[in-house]
């Protein structure tokens, strides 16, 4: 199980027993995992009830901090997804690993220092990561959607899509004061209709002037030369034969911007995150590939717009800025949060077993989501000498209480934290 609980009791002998019959019965009976849990002994003249507010003040920003870091990798490593978990590391290690040997971390936040000023210092880093991942992830979804814009101009059959990717220079007749290339789609059955029949669909057009440079499943987009003065007779009849006139005028320059305009949106998404060369020679790719096949031909320096943006692009290795920034925050924030619980630990276990500081916190992981139950049974029983009223009110009325975040003085007599990593599954 991905789920944590984070308890503490007094650290007296009658306790550290009561411990030792814990650790028994969760062991022999299959129940949890448990290992001791060591938090600092904090500054003194800090242990008041007022620091207590403060942490509860932010701890629901770092669990939904993570989160919302863990989806934004997910995202940003796309059709990697399967590699995701590999990547959401706390200090290089997985987060099972570092939850169950954690360690105060000293000289990030000494203990010497007073309670809130620790408290003051997580609460800062946490702020900042959060404006940070803000901007960030702005940035690179504006990005995205302009991509995807574009991208879907590629996309679609010839009726739809955009031709600048299809059309050369060379397909039309330009700068004349007489003659036009128009685009005329015709049907895959009706080829050699349009061959036989374009000539005489209207006066003054121009003869064997029509090639086809490009098509796709439905049909094909052919070219044909004609006097500018006849351009609305011969759409008239094209049409009355089911030939279609794309609408289309060829502006190199226009062309020419799309056209670099895709590829820098590529090179800025592509730094943001790079698959590996390996990948990419798999077949990999980041963009999703056309849905629909378009050859253009009679131009084999011309790609296909059926080509995927990625297939296009050049080969590179390594780790984008965003995609490195997200990992080394995620793990900064990780790591923040189980300090927190930590810090939540500790205050209320002196809040609730007084001064001088003296309990023995535990970490526990349950085998299994059907020994909770259990297992909560068996600490209520085991400690329930720390509180009468609360563990008889959960023994005798079968309490339970699934997916709790906080401890709750209500239900538990020991002090209680959940720690829940399914979060990020």
């Amino acid at each position: 199980m991905s789920e944590f609980w984070l308890i503490s009791a007094p650290g007296d002998k009658e306790n550290l027993q009561a411990l030792e019959r814990m650790n028994t019965v969760t062991s022999k009976s299959n129940l949890s995992y448990n290992t001791k849990f060591t938090i600092p002994d904090f500054k003194r003249g800090e242990h008041s009830a007022g620091t207590f507010p403060l942490l509860t003040g932010f701890v629901f920003l770092p669990k939904s901090l993570i989160r919302r870091m863990a989806q934004s990798v997910v995202e940003v490593m796309e059709d990697a997804k399967g590699k995701v978990q590999e990547n959401l590391l706390a200090n290089g290690v997985d987060l099972t690993s570092f939850v169950t040997h954690f360690e105060w971390d000293m000289a990030k936040y000494p203990a010497k220092q007073p309670l809130v000023s620790v408290v003051d210092t997580l609460a800062k880093q946490l702020a900042q990561i959060e404006t940070d991942l803000k901007s960030r992830t702005a940035a690179y979804n504006t990005l995205k959607t302009n991509l995807e814009n574009l991208e879907k101009k590629s996309m679609g059959n010839l009726f739809t899509r955009t031709l600048s990717d299809i059309v050369s220079k060379e397909d039309f007749v330009l700068d004349s004061e007489y003659l036009i290339t128009l685009l005329v789609i015709v049907p895959k059955p009706s080829y050699v209709q349009w061959q036989k029949t374009y000539e005489s669909l209207s006066d003054m057009v121009v003869p064997r002037s029509t090639k086809l440079i490009a098509e796709d499943k439905e049909g094909g987009l052919f070219t044909v030369t004609l006097f500018r003065k006849v351009i609305d007779d011969f759409k008239t009849k094209a049409k009355e034969n089911k030939f279609m006139v794309r609408e289309f005028y060829y502006d190199e320059k226009e062309i020419k911007r799309e056209r670099e305009e895709m590829t820098r949106l590529l090179s800025d998404k592509k730094q943001q995150y790079q698959t590996s060369c390996v990948a990419l020679k798999k077949g990999s790719s980041t963009l999703p590939d056309h849905k629909v096949k378009v050859t253009p031909l009679g131009n084999p320096d011309r790609p296909a717009a059926g080509q995927s943006d990625r297939e296009r692009e050049s080969e590179g290795e390594g780790e984008g800025p965003l995609l490195r920034w997200l990992k080394v925050n995620f793990s900064e924030a990780f790591i923040a949060w189980i300090h927190i619980k930590a810090l939540r630990v500790f205050v209320e276990s002196v809040l609730r077993y007084g001064l001088p500081v003296n309990f023995q916190a535990v970490l526990l992981r349950p085998h299994k989501k059907s020994c909770t139950k259990r297992l909560r049974e068996v600490l209520n029983s085991v400690f329930r000498h720390l509180d009468e009223v609360a563990a008889a009110s959960i023994l005798d009325a079968s309490v339970e209480i699934p997916g709790l975040q906080l401890s709750n003085q209500d239900y538990f007599p020991y002090v209680y934290f959940h720690i829940d990593l399914s979060l990020l599954d």
